[in-house]
């Protein structure tokens, strides 16, 4: 095994970014992923000639022109403008919560009237200084869009109580009162023609790569011992110090595609389904992201459940306990200066993916200075 500047563990857009980064800079770069593939999480694969998303939808949006530039010297990208749809029960309204949204539900037209209806039902709550997501949430929108729009779907998505969830969760979710259903506030949206693959292909040219490669089976082979100068570790930080603390939770997503012998399966790329009683959180089909008019189209439905060993994590549950536990993490990192931590699994933080590519590149910037 040669030798090399940075071996990097996890080929998602976090590694991947890095590595470019540090190639331009002449670096050596090994990237070692555990998946029999490239791109992480964003990982698209072709299925009916349509760009099939894995691991869940993802939608590239951001207001930093820096790295939209950034991800556009790698991909054409379209005008895909994220506008999901609920369905609860069998009532159908449009996403995120705006006045089409209101207009449905209460039979009402104007802001004002949204707006005196929302405030109606906050006081009749009686919470001033919500504590939870449920106060949270009816605070921002009242109680009958909590009841069919948001506790069900947030109780599936999270595996507990909306009492039981910290309020800032639901701060997310945008909030307007107009006619207006994209869902992000973001001056730059869109999907890559041609999926994401390809993106993090073009970010790890000139970077040798090693698939079905398990870092910790990796490093125990004498020859791989001091295989790097550098190691950026993109996997869990617990499992990293073999859970030495105590296991690190998350929530993980389990996804059942389906093949359909049919050109349109339900006329939006995005539907979520809030109440209770629906196994699934969202189906997704997949050919709506491109504008596709294939024959056939893929779908995928989406189970939120509790992360366990062997299975993919993805949602770190930022509570109290959980964030504490990754202090001590964290401290336990500082006394290792040639092994970083990053990304989502790494700093045990959600990132949207703008994010995760701002991130990486300031890291590049900071660790590559002359």
């Amino acid at each position: 095994m040669k030798k090399y500047d940075y071996l990097i563990v996890g080929a998602g857009l976090f590694g991947a970014v890095f590595a470019h980064e540090a190639v331009k800079k002449g670096k050596k770069c090994l990237v070692i992923e555990k998946r029999p593939h490239i791109a992480g999480n964003v990982y698209t694969e072709k299925i009916e000639d349509i760009n099939v998303h894995k691991y869940g939808a993802h939608i590239f949006h951001t207001s930093d022109k820096k790295v939209w530039d950034y991800v556009n010297e790698f991909a054409d990208f379209n005008n895909y403008v994220n506008s999901p749809i609920a369905v609860f029960n069998d009532e159908l309204y449009n996403m995120p919560f705006n006045m089409n949204t209101f207009s449905k539900m209460w039979g009402i037209k104007t802001p004002a009237e949204a707006k005196g209806i929302i405030e109606k039902q906050r006081k009749e709550y009686g919470v001033e200084n919500p504590k939870n997501l449920e106060e949270q949430a009816i605070s921002l929108v009242g109680k009958d869009v909590y009841e069919k729009l948001v506790k069900g779907y947030t109780q599936k998505q999270w595996g507990r109580k909306c009492s039981e969830l910290p309020a800032f969760i639901i701060k997310r979710l945008p909030l307007r009162f107009v006619y207006d259903n994209n869902y992000f506030n973001d001056r730059y949206q869109g999907i890559p023609v041609g999926g994401y693959t390809q993106i993090v292909e073009k970010m790890l040219e000139g970077t040798d790569v090693l698939l079905d490669t398990d870092y910790f089976d990796f490093v125990k082979k004498s020859e791989n011992k001091n295989v790097a100068e550098k190691t950026l570790f993109t996997g869990q930080i617990d499992r990293f110090f073999d859970y030495c603390f105590g296991a690190l939770q998350y929530r993980s997503v389990r996804f059942e595609t389906e093949i359909l012998d049919e050109e349109n399966f339900q006329g939006n790329a995005v539907v979520n389904y809030t109440s209770a009683d629906v196994p699934y959180t969202r189906i997704i089909e997949h050919k709506h992201f491109e504008f596709g008019k294939q024959p056939k189209t893929v779908i995928s439905r989406e189970y939120s459940e509790e992360w366990k060993e062997g299975v993919e994590p993805y949602y770190p549950v930022n509570d109290d306990k959980n964030n504490a536990l990754y202090e001590k993490y964290l401290e336990k990192a500082k006394t290792m200066p040639d092994v970083i931590f990053g990304g989502r699994l790494g700093a045990y933080k959600y990132y949207d993916m703008d994010k995760v590519i701002l991130a990486a590149w300031d890291l590049a910037q900071t660790e590559l200075k002359d």
